[in-house]
Formats: structure tokens, C-alpha cells, sequence
């Protein structure tokens, strides 16, 4: 069985997150984070009681953040396995982007 997975808006993130770090800082560092948030997802497959919850954000008692570098892992803990709902960079309007429905 899987560890976790990744919903397709978290999956898009990631891209979104490697392309954006290759093309304005490099390659090397994008692939530097990206590992980064895969070993973070991984460990919070082992421990999905890691982050905390965020009522400022989100309603959504089931979700927990868990900050990696610049970037919110959001993440349903109460998932088997581990369900990874996005990647958002922390500078953005994290409850609106968590409000929006997937697609």
C-alpha cells in the first residue's frame, strides 16, 4: 500500500514550485527543494501527527501544515494513507487558495 499520495493540485504545485526555483534561481536548487519537500512527505507518511492545525486558515479540521523551507505541506493526517492536498509557498493567500475547489 502507498504511503501517501498526492492529490493533483499538490502534484501541479510541485511543478509549479520546480519550475519557478529553476528558472529564477537554478536548476541544482530547485532540485535541492523539491527533494527537500519528498523527504518531508515521506516523513510525515511516518508520523502523520507532525504540523499543526491552522484554524487562521482553514476550517478543515482534518487538515495539518507542516513547513518545509518557504512552502506549507497541507496534508490530511486522518487519510490512509497520508493524503498530501497541496504545496503553497507561505508568502501567498494560503485560506483563499485552500477555499478554491480543485481543477
Amino acid at each position: 500500500m502507498a504511503r501517501f499520495v498526492l492529490a493533483p493540485a499538490a502534484e501541479d504545485d510541485l511543478l509549479e514550485i520546480g519550475r519557478y526555483i529553476a528558472e529564477t534561481e537554478s536548476a541544482d536548487r530547485a532540485a535541492r527543494v523539491l527533494d527537500d519537500l519528498e523527504q518531508a512527505i515521506h516523513r510525515l507518511a511516518d508520523a502523520p501527527g507532525l504540523g499543526h492545525q491552522r484554524p487562521d486558515l482553514t476550517s478543515h479540521a482534518a487538515y495539518r501544515f507542516w513547513r518545509v523551507h518557504t512552502y506549507l505541506i497541507v496534508y490530511r493526517a486522518d487519510a490512509q494513507p497520508v493524503a498530501v492536498a497541496r504545496v503553497i509557498r507561505g508568502t501567498r493567500d494560503v485560506a483563499k487558495l485552500l477555499r478554491q475547489p480543485p481543477g
